[in-house]
């Protein structure tokens, strides 16, 4: 498995905090493009583009933290 960029665990980050793609360009000032680019990258490097992966890989590499 490779290890995610710095730019893709913060979206990966704000993918788990539920914000859309169009939330998370304007949150980092980068396309929609470039998110949902970021998305797929995400989606290949870990295996899966379920919303479950996604956290499940969050908390299991501490990208996030359980509240």
């Amino acid at each position: 498995m490779q290890k995610l960029s710095h730019r893709e665990e913060e979206v990966l980050q704000l993918i788990v905090d539920e914000q859309s793609s169009v939330e998370i360009s304007d949150l980092l000032n980068i396309s929609i493009r470039t998110v949902e680019t970021h998305r797929k990258n995400i989606a290949k490097k870990i295996g899966s583009s379920s919303l479950v992966a996604f956290t499940k890989y969050a908390i299991q590499h501490q990208i996030i933290q359980l509240k």
